[in-house]
């Protein structure tokens, strides 16, 4: 099955693969290169506490070895031909990235599926991968934002799997094994649980017979794909407070957000692009340049398939703590009350939609965003049915879905004792 977008920018062909696998291929012959990004519905948010970094492991080990290759020969392979391959997850999904020129697209992809379907898992890479985790988990313990962060996301989702950290926690790392792994990889990663995105200087039906060839005889499982339960997250605020003998405060506040599916959500990108994104932004302005009170000063509203968060966060002086506390949630909820001028609005429209512009200009960039919206099943036309609701916010509109998300706070503070109780 078959489908063709032209909504924005060059066709996509949307294709369904008789075991279930999706294929996108957008043709885009500016450059010699092709970009591909292959999505796997399973993230961190599958894990259970007591195999947190589950798939952060799993990803970083796909490249180390399959059933034929070392993992000095799948490296020999990609560099020998100046292309890169490489691996991550999320919390709503896992990836497999390549790029190449044109030339080398077929063995590229080739070399893309055997570590995707057929990775080894050999006890050595996993012990050193183990070790590498363990070693990153300890050094963020270090880092003053980092820790803010972990307990105020544990804080917000409480036993939702959001709440555990991507990496994992020392404790639960140090327990994987390669057996978890393997059963992780048999249990998720099948056809029709797949998205490939595939764009550059290729011929649409070129890509689609070379997808066919390397992954149609992947077999689909006779067990239905599993999905994450998610337990409900309580909304009650909550305040701590972390000591450590800092040079600085870490303050952070947050508060429960919508899902991306949400009819929130754009308007929710819209209040965080004005309060925390660049030197223009409501945050930097009157806490950094006209009070002088942050060293560091934004905001996060992360996309998800479940429930959101909106955290703004600053680093400040530590004597300045109580009163950067007061003005970060001064200006997140007096957007309650207050409307937003015609200028700020549309100004923040512009930036907004002008960066999501800027993000959409490589092949890797466009691949990445197709097969993301088809993963978080959004569908092929989300990218022009977000700019149109951007386009149609309204003030008033800002003003109702702050009324709805920010009247719970979440407050952690970071920093020397007698600055923060």
């Amino acid at each position: 099955m078959t489908k063709s977008s032209t909504l924005t920018g060059p066709t996509l062909h949307r294709t369904v693969l008789k075991n279930g696998l999706v294929v996108l291929v957008t043709e885009n012959p500016v450059a010699d290169i092709v970009s591909a990004r292959i999505f796997l519905r399973a993230g961190s948010s599958y894990e259970s506490p007591e195999q947190a970094g589950l798939f952060s492991l799993l990803m970083a080990l796909l490249t180390k070895g399959t059933a034929r290759l070392s993992s000095l020969e799948i490296a020999e392979a990609v560099e020998s031909i100046g292309a890169s391959l490489g691996s991550d997850a999320s919390a709503d999904y896992s990836l497999v990235s390549l790029k190449t020129v044109s030339a080398d697209f077929p063995a590229m992809l080739k070399l893309a599926g055997e570590v995707l379907r057929h990775p080894s898992f050999p006890e050595a890479e996993v012990s050193l991968e183990r070790r590498l985790t363990l070693q990153q988990i300890r050094s963020m313990q270090e880092q003053p934002f980092t820790v803010a962060y972990n307990h105020l996301r544990e804080s917000m989702y409480q036993n939702h799997p959001y709440g555990l950290p991507g990496i994992g926690t020392e404790a639960s790392v140090a327990a994987l094994t390669r057996e978890h792994l393997a059963q992780a990889h048999r249990q998720y990663f099948r056809p029709d649980n797949t998205v490939i995105s595939i764009v550059g200087r290729i011929d649409p039906a070129q890509a689609l017979g070379l997808v066919e060839e390397v992954f149609g005889d992947w077999p689909t499982p006779p067990e239905p794909l599993l999905e994450p339960q998610f337990p409900p997250v309580p909304v009650e605020g909550m305040r701590q407070a972390i000591p450590q003998e800092t040079n600085q405060s870490i303050v952070m506040v947050g508060y429960l957000a919508a899902p991306v599916k949400h009819p929130a959500y754009p308007a929710l990108k819209l209040i965080n692009t004005y309060l925390g994104n660049g030197l223009s932004s409501r945050l930097f302005v009157e806490m950094r340049e006209k009070r002088g009170l942050a060293y560091d000063v934004s905001a996060i509203y992360p996309t998800r398939l479940g429930l959101s968060q909106f955290v703004v966060y600053m680093g400040t002086a530590p004597e300045n703590t109580p009163v950067a506390l007061e003005g970060l949630r001064h200006e997140v909820e007096r957007l309650c009350e207050t409307l937003l001028t015609e200028e700020e609005l549309q100004a923040t429209k512009n930036k907004l939609l002008g960066q999501y512009a800027l993000g959409k200009q490589t092949n890797a960039q466009i691949a990445q965003l197709n097969g993301w919206y088809e993963v978080l099943g959004l569908g092929t036309d989300f990218d022009q049915r977000f700019q149109t609701a951007i386009a149609a916010i309204t003030a008033a509109d800002i003003r109702l879905v702050a009324q709805e998300f920010f009247n719970q706070p979440y407050i952690t503070l970071l920093g020397p004792a007698s600055a923060i109780q």
